[in-house]
């Protein structure tokens, strides 16, 4: 037997299973203001919302802010890095108020430190969580539109993000493209759930649902829209719209 192909296998079980690459950068993120608006399946306008991308010294800062009707607040922040790949440096989740089962305050970093903050409007009572998770690379909360528009669009590819329940796990998220139909690509995201989370999701009845997410195509590629839970939750749609023009529009 070759000696060099036993040194090779060697390696190979030392080293273990390689991690997941990041996606890589096709088209560079820069400055947006996009404004955004929120609806239910049923078409009902939920809530009003901005999407402001700076890019800094290093690094991009994202945010995503929707105001409901009811004065409900959502609001994530994500900072990541374009350097060849798309990579995740810090990320905030925050939502309070009716339109949501619970208020929930969250940061994870890169590193894969966690923090969450849960209360609970129905008993009032709540939860808190931290530790340190094995993040992979490709783990891309807040970035879902982003990563859209540079995957590929011919193949599927399962990338990483992390659900908080409000317990945070990882979970692996299927981006399944279909054909493009007048320029525009729509993605079909399938939660990948491991054993145990699929008996758990089944005990709790909380198995996540698909999720779409559609990409215009045409020469630069943009976000068109998302339906979907904004990470639990029911289904809501995300789509682009123009800007209105008030002197009371609240700062985001």
């Amino acid at each position: 037997m070759d000696i060099r192909w036993i040194l090779a296998s060697a390696v190979l079980l030392l080293s273990g299973p390689s991690k997941p690459n990041g996606v890589p950068v096709r088209w560079a993120e820069g400055t947006v203001h996009g404004f955004v608006e929120l609806r239910s399946q049923a078409g009902e306008l939920l809530a009003q919302g901005d999407l402001l991308q700076v890019p800094r010294d290093s690094d991009i800062e994202s945010r995503l802010v929707f105001r409901f009707k009811d004065s409900s607040v959502f609001r994530e922040t994500v900072t990541f890095t374009q350097h060849g790949v798309f990579q995740l440096e810090t990320y905030r989740l925050q939502q309070s108020g009716k339109a949501f089962a619970a208020d929930i305050d969250v940061t994870l970093s890169r590193s894969g430190e966690y923090e969450v903050t849960s209360t609970s409007h129905k008993d009032g009572k709540e939860k808190r969580y931290s530790g340190k998770l094995d993040l992979p690379p490709d783990t891309y909360n807040g970035l879902i539109p982003v990563i859209g528009k540079n995957i590929d669009r011919q193949s599927s590819r399962t990338l990483h993000v992390v659900a908080f329940t409000p317990k945070p796990i990882i979970i692996g998220l299927e981006f399944v493209p279909a054909p493009a139909d007048r320029g525009v690509v729509r993605f079909t995201l399938k939660p990948k759930l491991n054993l145990l989370q699929r008996v758990g999701a089944k005990l709790t009845r909380q198995t996540p649902p698909d999720s779409h997410l559609w990409i215009l195509t045409d020469e630069v590629p943009a976000f068109v829209r998302f339906e979907g839970p904004l990470y639990s939750g029911p289904v809501w749609r995300v789509d682009v719209t123009s800007p209105r023009w008030s002197e009371e529009r609240p700062k985001t």
